[in-house]
């Protein structure tokens, strides 16, 4: 409960904040957030961390079918085949994860 409160009161709080500030203080920081998204350095760190993840996924993954393959259901052994092969099918919920 105390956390509930502690997050109702901040998202108070920054609404209260960011409705004084106005729509020209939104402007200046949507212009700096974008200047920031379109530096090479920031998008070249981005893009070795996205690297490094799946790298670290397809290792865990591994793992996981080493040491549990026999015991998974076949349902999960279907959704990593497709997925190690590239060719995710939607899943329950209507989206795919292209």
């Amino acid at each position: 409960m105390r956390y509930r409160l502690t997050f109702v009161v901040g998202a108070v709080v920054g609404y209260v904040l960011g409705t004084r500030a106005g729509r020209e203080r939104y402007e200046q920081l949507r212009a700096q957030a974008q200047k920031l998204a379109s530096n090479p350095a920031v998008r070249n760190t981005a893009e070795a961390a996205v690297l490094q993840g799946r790298k670290s996924a397809a290792k865990a993954a591994d793992t996981v079918t080493h040491k549990f393959g026999d015991h998974l259901p076949d349902a999960l052994v279907g959704k990593v085949r497709s997925l190690r092969n590239g060719s995710a099918p939607e899943d329950d919920w209507g989206t795919s994860n292209t």
